[in-house]
């Protein structure tokens, strides 16, 4: 190859190279920022600030703890939902557990996506002044856990166990007072799983129980969202906090009702969706109401 095909080759990379930073690096960018601040646009650009008595106080798109220094909900507040983000809604560890529908058996200091279901919403019933049917849920045990048994014995062709020797509810480990969930499973006695046991032999069973396929506490209530930034909830949770808020600010539940309402955003573009609930907006309008 010619020095001066070299020459030109090398000329015109370096002018593509100049133009497309001027239009990339420079132009576009700018033009973006200008769009963002027309109006309409300006406030989703800043982050959605949102301010109270003058002071930024939170963002409308980020959700935020609610919570004494021991971790324990403010009654006087509307809880939003689980957070997997660092210790809570941390914008810089954004992140889901990456715990899925098979996450259903306890280990050390991790417990399963299905206990973690089962304790949250027992909590919630408790936190919320219900009954404790109310935190009740298909496949939790009484005491809080994922209601799943072990079932061990001879299997037949397609892995199903065809008469069982030892049945164990994996998520109740043993102790002085522990009674599993369920007495027998095919005529088998269930026993407690002692600290340490591996029981992966058997066939894991979930056991549906008697609690209703609807329950009272929602799931946005005992799940995390994918980001763990979620600032909203469903109006079925929030309404489940009503009384709770009412009690501890001294105010009528109605007023409460009309801070969430005032606050609830309908399905986007009227079908997409469902309507939602900006915690940090209702705990504002709260603390006005409450002085």
């Amino acid at each position: 190859m010619k020095f001066s095909t070299v020459i030109r080759q090398h000329w015109a990379a370096l002018r593509a190279l100049l133009v497309f930073t001027v239009i990339l690096g420079g132009a576009y960018p700018v033009a973006i920022w200008l769009i963002a601040m027309l109006p309409g646009l300006n406030d989703k650009a800043q982050g959605s600030i949102i301010e109270a008595g003058g002071k930024p106080v939170g963002s409308s798109l980020i959700g935020q703890l609610y919570t004494d220094p021991d971790g324990n909900p403010l009654a006087q507040y509307l809880q939003g939902r689980p957070s997997a983000a660092g210790d809570g809604y941390d914008p810089m560890a954004t992140s889901a557990s990456n715990l899925g529908p098979e996450s259903i058996v306890d280990v050390p200091d991790k417990p399963s996506l299905l206990t973690l279901v089962c304790s949250r919403s027992a909590d919630i019933a408790k936190t919320n002044g219900l009954d404790k049917g109310a935190g009740a849920r298909p496949f939790c045990t009484g005491g809080g856990v994922g209601a799943v048994l072990s079932v061990i014995g001879p299997r037949d062709a397609s892995g199903q166990v065809v008469h069982p020797t030892r049945v164990v509810s994996v998520n109740e480990p043993c102790d002085t007072t522990t009674v599993p969930f369920l007495d027998t499973y095919r005529g088998v006695r269930v026993e407690c799983a002692e600290p340490g046991q591996d029981y992966s032999i058997g066939q894991l069973v979930p056991t549906r129980g008697a609690a209703s396929a609807g329950p009272l506490v929602p799931a946005d209530a005992v799940t995390a969202s994918g980001s763990g930034l979620d600032p909203n909830i469903s109006p079925a949770y929030a309404d489940l906090q009503v009384d709770r808020i009412a009690q501890a600010r001294g105010i009528s539940p109605e007023q409460v009702r009309d801070a969430i309402a005032a606050h609830t955003d309908g399905r986007a573009l009227g079908f997409m969706g469902e309507p939602v609930v900006n915690v940090l907006e209702v705990n504002i309008a709260l603390d006005q109401m409450s002085g």
